[in-house]
């Protein structure tokens, strides 16, 4: 987001604190579903200019702005600049120095946005700096007109008209940052009036004639949590692409952010768009960023996956907060994770931290040319398994194909995957992307050890092509609907329908009752689904719920993902809810394979779905698994307790407790009504969880742990895992 962000942070917060606009709307939102599949699938248009064959590399201002409120100034810039000149960094791609908000001080006598002196004295000679670094300039500019310059009322360069002559009248919001303000800060023009196109073009003219290479339009709507179209930036983004022809400069557009993907016909016009939140805390952490909005972009960004390429610009998942460990918020397996995401994303790749700050890891990390040239390959990645371990492949020109392999859990897990799923029959050749090393090929699939937040990448020449899969379809329509749920027209949804309403509340569920397979066995199952960030939980046979968290940004376009299922011979049942938080809509499922399959060895148990007891109560939390928590713990009254904790065997498991507090708390956790054992705990924030692993005995069948506090109050819980002690390291 950025620039207003910090500018109107109140108006920000507001918008955004609880469940935000895009999670409470109801599922007819403002745009007919008709309309919504005309925009999506209208012709794909060319991108701005031709500057955009690849993302592309580089640095921006916005997450270090986020620590430092006056970090952003000239001198700083030149700093930033020269330290990425110097960082050995530039020799692998990165040559991109972007300014995000806080730049402006005034307009000029054609109502055009112009540097504050006092922090930007010479912007002309910044961009001159940086170019003589063999870099490139990006700026940040946000649509609308500011009442300052409508005031004037400035002359449009070039033209005989004013700049109130170009508005909205009455004022509307001009972008989402001004957002339900009357009258607003921020004007709407309207570009169906002479002298609107011109304005674009001259504030794009003044930015070439600076040296600028990149501007971020930030605010858009559709998206930036706001689908008021009232204000709908669509005509916005047209005219600031339109102008940069013009401008004489081959200048890279961003649009940006959490844009609706029902407009992607529009947002192609840029050479990229921000498909999602700010990456970074924002106050909410210490430092830069954290885990869990990473997390959410890998959910996201299943949606967009399809959306992406040397034509359709490219997904943007905002900075990338590595390199600097000092401040970063992400260790050193996580930072990993994060570039090898964005890689296979083939998305731009712009450091958020101080690059005078970049750490010897960091470099070597960012200077693997191979995973930089992934995301410059022109092949974005698509999801082949979802849930806790999800995998990711592309396939490139030449037949080469890229594995990789996610760990969400914060316990080491092996991930498997079957060639037959990733559409061929055996590996000739397999090499650890990271490690550096050769895997010996091993047939009829990869398992790999991943570490807590972890990724492993692998680069595979395959060979041969598996027979076609069995497969049944089953309609969501066609299921037993319970409580609040109910059939909505999705003319992009198989069988032009889709389930709504799901969620919140135990009866508010989707059965459906007639799943067979031949034999029993472990099951793929494909779930398509239309939704924002959200959670389904699903019960096969009336067994514990399974969570699936999910992420997209449309309720007209369907997306799938895929997880194991077990399932019996003969008819099976499989329930679909959210008993305390909010639900995708749901398309279909569909049951493919043969039963041999591989269900992941760590079980998941979600906070709000045990046993509450005393105060103790769910809550929405947006970045929490299952999108809800359990709060009100400890003070001699709130309890967690988890029933029917099922293990195979006596023995000592892996315990990965996901939990969220504001400073030092403590649980005092039970195991099978044994004496509880403290376990103090630290945090920065109740709404991004934290993970903490122990040690836990168990024995084999049905056990209870319970979490309370009798003295003090307990943090907040949003689940637990339990997986098998996992030290034998596998390829």
């Amino acid at each position: 987001m950025a620039a207003a962000a910090l500018r109107f942070r109140n108006r920000w917060i507001t918008l955004t604190n609880g469940v935000p606009r895009t999670r409470a709307r109801p599922v007819g939102i403002a745009i007919s579903a008709a309309a919504a599949v005309l925009a999506y699938c209208l012709p794909a248009a060319a991108q701005v200019n031709g500057l955009a064959d690849h993302p592309y590399l580089g640095w921006s201002s916005f997450s270090q702005q986020t620590l430092s409120p006056n970090f952003l100034t000239q001198a700083n810039i030149t700093a930033q600049s020269d330290a990425l000149a110097t960082s050995g960094l530039q020799r692998h791609g990165f040559n991109y120095i972007n300014m995000d908000s806080g730049w402006m001080g005034s307009f000029d006598a054609y109502g055009r946005p112009i540097p504050n002196p006092a922090i930007f004295p010479d912007i002309a000679a910044l961009a001159a700096h940086v170019h003589a670094n063999g870099q490139k300039l990006g700026i940040y500019w946000i649509p609308g007109v500011e009442q300052p310059a409508v005031d004037a009322n400035s002359p449009i360069l070039g033209t005989p008209y004013h700049i109130q002559d170009i508005l909205v009248v009455p004022h509307v919001p001009g972008n989402a940052f001004s957002a339900g303000q009357f009258p607003p800060y921020h004007n709407k023009i309207d570009f169906t009036k002479p002298g609107a196109q011109a304005y674009v073009d001259s504030v794009v003219a003044l930015f070439a004639s600076w040296g600028v290479d990149l501007i971020k339009l930030d605010g858009v709507t559709p998206g930036s949590y706001n689908d008021d179209l009232t204000i709908d930036n669509r005509a916005d983004v047209q005219a600031w692409s339109t102008a940069i022809a013009p401008s004489g400069r081959p200048i890279w557009l961003t649009v940006s952010w959490a844009l609706n993907e029902d407009y992607l016909s529009t947002w192609q016009l840029a050479n990229a768009r921000r498909i999602d939140e700010d990456i970074e805390c924002e106050g909410r952490c210490p430092t830069l960023t954290d885990w869990p909005m990473v997390t959410e972009r890998l959910y996201d960004l299943v949606a967009w996956e399809n959306a992406a390429g040397r034509t359709m610009g490219w997904n943007d998942l905002d900075s990338l907060d590595i390199g600097t460990s000092q401040d970063s918020g992400l260790n050193q397996t996580e930072q990993q994770a994060a570039l090898t995401l964005w890689a296979m994303a083939n998305a731009p790749l712009y450091l958020g931290g101080d690059l005078t700050k970049l750490d010897a890891a960091g470099k070597r990390m960012l200077s693997n040319d191979e995973v930089l040239a992934l995301d410059r390959s022109g092949h974005p990645a698509t999801q082949i398994q979802g849930g806790d371990t999800p995998v990711w492949m592309t396939k490139l020109d030449d037949g080469t194909v890229y594995l990789a392999l996610f760990n969400m859990d914060a316990i080491p897990l092996p991930v498997s995957v079957r060639w037959r799923d990733l559409g061929f029959t055996a590996a000739r050749q397999i090499h650890d992307v990271w490690n550096g090393n050769d895997v010996r090929p091993s047939s009829p699939s990869l398992q790999a050890l991943v570490a807590p937040h972890g990724t492993r990448l692998f680069r595979v020449l395959a060979t041969g092509k598996p027979p076609a899969e069995a497969a049944t379809s089953y309609e969501a329509e066609g299921a037993v609907r319970g409580g609040t749920a109910v059939v909505f027209g999705c003319p992009a949804c198989s069988g032009g329908s889709k389930v709504g309403n799901l969620g919140l509340g135990p009866n508010n569920a989707l059965t459906f009752d007639a799943v067979t397979v031949a034999r029993a066995g472990i099951y793929k199952m494909t779930v398509d689904y239309a939704s924002s960030l959200r959670a389904v939980l699903y019960s096969v046979n009336g067994g514990p719920w399974v969570t699936l968290n999910v992420g997209g940004s449309s309720f007209n376009l369907p997306v799938s993902t895929t997880v194991p299922v077990a399932l019996q011979a003969g008819t099976n049942t499989i329930r679909f809810g959210n008993p305390t938080s909010y639900s995708p809509d749901l398309d279909r499922i569909t049951i493919s394979g043969d039963g041999s399959a591989v269900l992941p060895i760590a079980t998941a148990y979600e906070a709000e779905n045990a046993v509450l007891g005393g105060a103790a109560s769910p809550s929405y939390c947006k970045l929490c698994t299952g999108a809800s928590k359990a709060g009100n713990l400890g003070n001699g009254s709130g309890t967690v307790t988890f029933t029917n904790i099922t293990v195979p065997a006596d023995g000592t498991y892996q315990l990965e407790i996901d939990y969220l507090t504001s400073g030092q708390r403590s649980f005092f956790m039970s195991v099978n009504g044994a004496v509880a054992a403290e376990l103090p705990l630290n945090g920065s924030t109740f709404d991004h969880p934290a993970t903490t692993v122990v040690p836990v005995k168990l024995h084999a069948g049905d056990n209870t742990i319970e979490f309370s506090n009798s003295s003090q109050y307990a943090p907040d819980l949003d689940r637990i895992v339990i997986a098998p002690c996992t030290n034998q390291e596998r390829h």
